[in-house]
């Protein structure tokens, strides 16, 4: 068909059984998949976040949002750099994304009184083994800080990023009564799609989420037989070792964003998992995009219609561009496992197609 698979293509292709990554919240393991997909940005996140006193904030005031906002901008900085195919050498730097110091270390560069909008990487090889193979490329990333807005910024098409809430990919959460609990997140192959002959199966369109300049991402330059980092995202957690909840949503690089609201809404505001699936989420597009032209809008905020005028105007003040929508959020599924009650809450926000079954 003229396309770019060959026969030994497929022929050298295999499942790879991997172990996932993960962070400790709050007592609470937070399981995801590693660097070729943006999961790890989620447990980078809860770790900048662990270091500061959510509560005390007040729920979804002013400056609860600025941090979330901010944190979400440092970890998503790093995935824009840091995260590609595992299997191609040079190795990410995993542990030092996920080190609690780098954490730490990463706090530090948050501006607390108005929104930044040009955060850079980070440099996570001081927090473990081995020395950055690129120190050229992240110092040309941090220096030309002060041109990404001229370079990357393009105006993004709503209407588009409103369909990625509610169509394409897929999100499933299923346990069973002998334990067995899966999330999973599967997409590609959306319509307009080309389909491989006669199978009926969709060809992925997740290669425009490659790069081209390996200055701006050199662990995800396109090169043959290599994956492109991709924004599925299927979570679990587990506390005391034993499943606590399983999470996904649709709708590209805004999951780990809404997935992460989620599971503070449980965890810090304690929420039941239905609260926590139809309550506000906040929506950033300042990192760059995984699609078509990797597009930025540095302060770009969604906020939901409900959010009272004195949170706008404390927002607006800290460099803010607002704007308001019905719905923030993707469709969030998610199993809750109740060990007081020996139970299963499920959850499904409403926000699309989404929906819950048991027996």
């Amino acid at each position: 068909m003229g396309g770019l698979i060959t026969l030994q293509d497929l022929d050298r292709w295999q499942v790879h059984i991997e172990e996932p990554v993960l962070t400790n919240y709050k007592g609470i393991d937070v399981y995801k998949l590693t660097s070729w997909t943006q999961g790890p940005v989620l447990l980078q996140t809860l770790n900048i976040l662990e270091n500061v006193d959510l509560k005390s904030m007040g729920y979804n005031s002013s400056r609860y949002i600025h941090t979330l906002y901010q944190a979400m901008n440092l970890a998503f900085a790093d995935r824009d750099f840091y995260y590609g195919d595992p299997y191609f050498p040079p190795a990410e730097p995993m542990k030092g994304l996920l080190s609690k110091k780098y954490a730490k270390h990463r706090l530090k560069d948050i501006n607390w009184d108005k929104n930044d909008p040009l955060p850079g990487p980070g440099d996570p090889y001081q927090f473990q083994k081995g020395k950055n193979p690129y120190p050229k490329y992240l110092k040309e990333w941090n220096k030309k800080k002060k041109n990404v807005g001229e370079g990357h910024t393009v105006m993004l098409d709503e209407t588009t990023i409103e369909k990625a809430f509610l169509a394409g990919t897929t999100s499933i959460q299923t346990a069973d009564a002998e334990g067995w609990v899966v999330s999973v997140t599967p997409s590609g192959g959306w319509v307009p799609a080309v389909v491989a002959g006669k199978t009926g199966i969709g060809l992925s369109q997740r290669m425009q989420s490659f790069v081209l300049d390996p200055a701006e991402n050199p662990y995800n330059v396109v090169e043959p037989g290599k994956r492109p980092r991709v924004t599925l995202t299927p979570s679990i957690a587990m506390k005391e070792d034993k499943p606590f909840l399983a999470f996904s949503v649709q709708g590209g690089d805004t999951q780990d964003q809404n997935l992460l609201q989620f599971l503070l809404n449980m965890v810090e505001w304690e929420m039941n998992p239905q609260e926590a699936a139809e309550a506000a989420n906040i929506t950033s597009f300042q990192m760059r995009g995984s699609f078509q032209n990797h597009p930025s809008e540095p302060g770009k905020l969604w906020l939901r219609d409900d959010v009272p005028k004195w949170v706008r105007s404390d927002l607006t003040n800290m460099g803010y561009k607002l704007e308001f929508k019905e719905r923030t959020s993707g469709p969030i599924t998610a199993i809750w496992f109740d060990r007081e009650h020996d139970s299963m809450w499920g959850a499904a926000s409403n926000f699309g197609d989404d929906y819950g079954i048991a027996w």
